[in-house]
């Protein structure tokens, strides 16, 4: 609404004439706005829409019902269908929605590629890869975020949550930073996709917060996903597929169950010389100190 504008432009001095007419409306529309002033529902309906840019800012891929949510987080006692009608009118679209029917198109990367397809590492904390997985349940989705160590091939972080958020990605990054060790991990290149999560602001700004440099891999890179496929492919096949899932905090304790029990502590990998990641860390953290 541009229509205070001309009135505190007046008040200054510049005429509303001009100013009507650089912003491109007519002088009538402004006097009949000023005789009408904007009404209550319409001022919250304009402070929402303002929250429901900043909430679809930092995850694209909220839809209206998750931007609803979190606008009565933040004390905007709206209904879901008065949310949909102000995301309507601001051309607020789940970036998923977007992409529905067509082939994904990833977006545009916030950070250089550090990696360019190199995914060695001659250290701990020297370069961190994470990537977003959904499973299936009987009561929904259930999404994991997990970030691995490629020295090791231990995941140092992860976050299960019925969102795929920011937050689910933030909330990895943060299990593996307390994990490892803030004065340990500082300079680590964490390693991620486009996907609109690690694109996000809370995301560059947890980054920044713990100095880690972010790297993202080009489009179309089989590469990229193929280093952290090797882990949820094993979990697809150990755990998601072994049986059926009724509830998601059936899953979620079996994901965490064999993650820590028998990924880390009893599935040798012929590539850590046939030792578990634990074993791997145990032996080598030492040799690698001195």
């Amino acid at each position: 609404m541009t229509y205070p504008l001309v009135h505190d432009l007046a008040a200054d001095g510049i005429p509303v004439a001009v100013t009507c007419g650089l912003l491109g409306f007519t002088r009538q529309a402004f006097y009949a706005w000023r005789a009408a002033p904007v009404s209550e529902r319409d001022l919250v309906d304009a402070y929402a829409m303002n929250a429901a840019f900043e909430v679809h800012r930092d995850d694209p891929g909220f839809g209206y019902r998750f931007i609803a949510d979190e606008l009565a987080d933040a004390g905007h006692a709206l209904s879901e269908r008065r949310v949909w009608k102000i995301c309507s009118r601001a051309g607020i679209v789940s970036a998923h929605s977007r992409t529905r029917g067509r082939a994904k198109r990833p977006g545009p990367p916030v950070h250089d590629d550090l990696v360019e397809r190199d995914f060695t590492a001659t250290g701990p904390n020297r370069l961190w890869l994470t990537d977003i997985t959904e499973h299936p349940t009987s009561e929904g989705k259930l999404y994991l975020c997990a970030v691995k160590d490629v020295w090791s091939r231990r995941i140092v972080g992860y976050s299960i949550d019925v969102r795929m958020t920011s937050h689910l990605a933030v909330d990895a990054l943060e299990m593996a930073v307390a994990r490892r060790g803030p004065a340990a991990v500082a300079g680590c290149i964490v390693h991620a996709d486009r996907g609109s999560q690690f694109r996000s602001r809370p995301y560059v700004a947890a980054l920044h917060r713990h100095g880690l440099a972010g790297s993202m891999g080009r489009v179309a890179s089989s590469a990229d996903n193929a280093a952290m496929e090797s882990f949820f492919a094993l979990l697809q096949k150990n755990v998601l597929n072994s049986r059926r899932w009724d509830t998601r905090d059936q899953l979620r304790l079996a994901i965490v169950t064999w993650t820590e029990r028998t990924y880390h502590r009893r599935r040798r990998q012929r590539a850590l010389g046939k030792l578990t990641p634990i074993e791997f860390e145990t032996i080598n953290r030492a040799a690698h100190a001195a």
